[in-house]
């Protein structure tokens, strides 16, 4: 029987904690997609206004690429004081960094204002963007799946995830409604800067919500456990023990990332310059396409999440990477049809496909981890991951296209990625049924597992 420690909370808690989650997470991913659709769009010609059209893409995704050259810095520091003081507080900062950042870029002057000092000062705050976002995302899903039981982790841990989506959705659908009220010149020259400054009053409402909610009640009983004993010695950094203990896990986590994380950039920003310049398809279709198919993605995750409880975290992450990878081929074919229609279909199958990923991963990543290193593990795993993943994605893709001048290096290039996911959750252990409050240390910061979980496991 669970202890009222670590018992799930009341009904009418849950979804309050869900939503503080949900809510800090959609912001934090609308802020770092706001970039992403701003650098395929207009930052090209904003801050590398002396190249070659194409060369310009290259340039401003390479700033978008930066940001996930800090997420790794972002997990390691927020994961280790996360360990240290608890989810909340990290969470807090994070949102604070981040809407800070992106508030900041709306005010930034541009190449013909500043000259050579403009990129400077956007890559910059991208990176205060990449740590930000490197440090919240454990924090979310964990908050939720620390709260809840393992009967339904998997549905409620895969709301936090619906952020991206939902960022996704918000960024795209102001950059869509702006594209379509201005012309091209109000919008390259001030109309793209209001995105980045709403992001202040979304920030302002986050901070509101994510204040409200209690701290994980297994992390309190497990802060509370290593004080009781310990006996002088220095207690050993979460990342030390999550190298020593968990470096499996963490492969695992990693290699789990690459066809989630690359394939989504691909389908929602690389998307925007293939189907703009190879497609011939207007800016306003282009997102258009992403914006329904980011609304698709929002519904699809929570009953993913929720399959995942009933058959298994592994099942439905493996249906997901073999599923984008079987799809890439027919993805862009349909895409090349300038098509609206086949444009929403390719984008909205693709993302279905994704989903099937991204949802369980939350509870997946969770369960892997004992709980005083569950924030660094989790962290490590998910953010190393996107440097070779998600940040390149949109420059390789790019490029290929560039060289090539053709799809299909760029499918290889996913199909790929999905074989090594596939590899990669192949070989790992079904967590489903894992009680976090029992994944905890044992011997020399040991991660045990209860023998009754670990049979319900397998």
């Amino acid at each position: 029987m669970a202890s009222a420690a670590t018992a799930p909370p009341p009904p009418a808690n849950l979804p309050r904690i869900v939503a503080a989650s949900l809510i800090g997470t959609t912001i934090e991913w609308y802020d770092f997609f706001l970039y992403g659709s701003a650098a395929a769009l207009v930052f090209n010609k904003l801050f590398f206004p002396d190249s070659d059209p194409l060369v310009g893409t290259l340039l401003s995704f390479l700033t978008y690429a930066v940001g996930f050259a800090a997420r790794p810095l972002g997990a390691l520091v927020f994961g280790h004081y996360g360990d240290r003081l608890g989810r909340k507080k990290l969470l807090v900062l994070s949102l604070l960094l981040m809407g800070g950042a992106t508030f900041a870029i709306g005010l930034l002057p541009t190449h013909a204002t500043v000259g050579a000092a403009a990129p400077v000062l956007l890559t910059a705050l991208r990176l205060v963007q990449g740590f930000a976002l490197g440090g919240e995302w454990g924090g979310a899903v964990l908050l939720v799946s620390e709260h809840g039981d393992a009967r339904r982790r998997g549905f409620w841990a895969a709301w936090p995830q619906t952020g991206a989506p939902a960022g996704q959705l918000l960024a795209t659908g102001v950059l869509s409604l702006l594209t379509a009220v201005l012309s091209d010149d109000a919008f390259g020259t001030w109309g793209w800067r209001i995105p980045f400054l709403l992001s202040g009053v979304l920030v302002i409402v986050g901070l509101w919500i994510r204040l409200s909610v209690d701290e994980s009640p297994v992390f309190k009983e497990a802060l509370e456990r290593a004080e009781s004993r310990r006996t002088g010695e220095a207690e050993k950094l979460p990342i030390v023990s999550v190298l020593r203990h968990h470096w499996r896990d963490v492969l695992v986590a990693m290699g789990a990332r690459m066809a989630e994380n690359i394939s989504y950039y691909v389908i929602t920003a690389f998307i925007l310059v293939y189907a703009t310049t190879s497609a011939g398809v207007s800016k306003q279709t282009a997102l258009n396409a992403v914006l329904i198919g980011s609304a698709v993605h929002f519904a699809v995750i929570p009953a993913w999440g929720a399959l995942s409880d009933r058959v298994g975290r592994r099942p439905v992450y493996l249906l997901g990477a073999a599923g984008v990878g079987l799809w890439m081929f027919p993805f862009f074919s349909l895409v090349d049809t300038g098509s609206f229609g086949y444009l929403v279909l390719a984008v909205t199958v693709g993302l279905v496909l994704h989903g099937a990923m991204y949802a369980p991963q939350a509870a997946f990543f969770a369960e892997m981890f004992a709980t005083r290193m569950r924030y660094s593990g989790a962290s490590i795993g998910a953010q190393f991951a996107s440097v070779a993943a998600g940040a390149p994605a949109p420059l390789i893709a790019t490029a290929l296209l560039s060289d090539y001048g053709s799809s299909t290096p760029i499918a290889l290039y996913v199909i790929a990625a999905a074989v090594l996911t596939l590899i990669a959750v192949g070989v790992a252990r079904e967590t489903r049924h894992r009680d976090l409050a029992q994944v905890e240390a044992g011997d020399g910061d040991q991660a045990a597992v209860s023998p009754a979980a670990e049979a319900r496991s397998v």
